[in-house]
């Protein structure tokens, strides 16, 4: 549901940005996530919880998510885009980290009601005043240029900003944006990987549970995910910006199908010791997802309405984790096992992998980055 709702707003909150700039939409956003989350705390039937979670935190969380921030990089960021989207979604990673045992801790101590009440006091007092007080749409709002802008002094003494790589904005349109079959590539290679992905972060708890693993190593090996994704997001982020956005994300993602296979082997071995190799590699393959997401669409559609189209992609990503968690719960419902689930992200990845190839933001990026 919250996906499904996620899906929805994010074309919406991409417009937003571009209207009315990100305080405007991030700072409301975070009241409404802080009220789902304390609201929670008081529901009593399934439905309730659907409606809360599902629409009221997942609204919220749209206003505060990869959209609006990817928004804000188009503008912020040239020659290290890939390097300064891997730093910004590092925090991804590292609130896993800390939240995800630090809430399984709240629930054993004082069990889930209140362990919400926690997290929406947390949500507010933390990241209410750093984006509405500090945030930015734009460097020139701060009397900046983009760092790939400089200004010279041209012969008559008036000050001329120019782009130093060449790169000027495109006036995209929606209309346009539809008869480029990169765009089509760039919803599809996203929409795919998400799929897979959230086949095992939704599911692998629960088969590492399933395998003799108790409840609270699990958490902190999901925690250490992250942790590690986080590192790699920086460490991929920058390797783009040198070798290009297409075959970072290909390492990322066989680094990916070797977690899932690890999975695979030890649901047919009982190897347990091949856990560490599931977390290891696919937290490091996880990590080239929102970089790459943020500094390719950059890359490809970065203008006027560049919010707007991004947020249509994230929507498309959206879609895409509905259906890899509930595809990966079905899968495991009919054959009692997640072989196949597992399977099928592997597949996922790999296809994903040949459709970027497809939206080639390398042509855009050498385009735009030579003089």
């Amino acid at each position: 549901m919250a996906l499904i709702t996620y899906t929805v707003l994010a074309p919406i909150v991409g417009g937003l940005i571009d209207r009315f700039g990100p305080r405007r939409v991030i700072g409301p956003g975070i009241l409404v996530l802080t009220v789902g989350l304390i609201l929670c705390s008081l529901v009593n039937t399934l439905i309730q919880f659907y409606l809360l979670y599902g629409v009221i935190i997942g609204a919220g969380v749209t206003c505060i998510s990869i959209v609006p921030y990817t928004a804000l990089f188009g503008h912020w960021f040239e020659k290290k885009r890939g390097l300064a989207s891997g730093i910004a979604v590092s925090g991804m990673g590292l609130g896993i980290f800390l939240f995800v045992p630090l809430s399984q801790y709240f629930i054993a101590l004082w069990g889930w009601r209140p362990a919400f009440v926690i997290l929406g006091v947390l949500v507010l007092i933390v990241l209410f005043p750093l984006n509405v007080i500090l945030l930015r749409h734009k460097p020139q709002e701060l009397g900046l240029l983009p760092d790939g802008l400089y200004v010279v002094q041209s012969s008559n003494g008036k000050k001329i900003e120019e782009d130093s790589k060449g790169c000027a904005e495109n006036d995209w349109t929606i209309q346009r944006a539809l008869r480029e079959r990169s765009f089509w590539a760039f919803i599809v290679f996203p929409f795919l990987v998400t799929i897979g992905v959230y086949f095992i972060l939704v599911h692998h708890v629960k088969f590492l549970v399933d395998i003799g693993i108790d409840k609270m190593t699990a958490a902190f090996i999901f925690g250490f995910i992250g942790v590690i994704s986080s590192c790699f997001r920086i460490f991929w982020g920058w390797l783009s910006d040198h070798i290009g956005r297409e075959k970072t994300y290909s390492m990322g993602l066989i680094c990916m199908c070797l977690g899932v296979g690890s999975l695979l082997l030890i649901d047919t071995s009982d190897e347990k010791c091949l856990v560490y190799a599931f977390f290891i590699f696919f937290g490091i393959g996880w990590g080239v997802t929102a970089p790459i997401f943020m500094a390719a669409a950059a890359d490809l559609f970065r203008g006027r309405i560049f919010g707007l189209i991004y947020g249509i992609v994230e929507g498309c990503v959206g879609v895409g984790g509905a259906l890899g968690s509930w595809i990966g719960g079905y899968v495991f419902d009919t054959t009692q096992s997640y072989q196949w689930a597992f399977i099928l992200a592997i597949a996922m990845f790999l296809l994903s992998g040949i459709f970027i190839w497809i939206a080639a933001p390398r042509k855009i990026h050498k385009k735009g980055y030579t003089r």
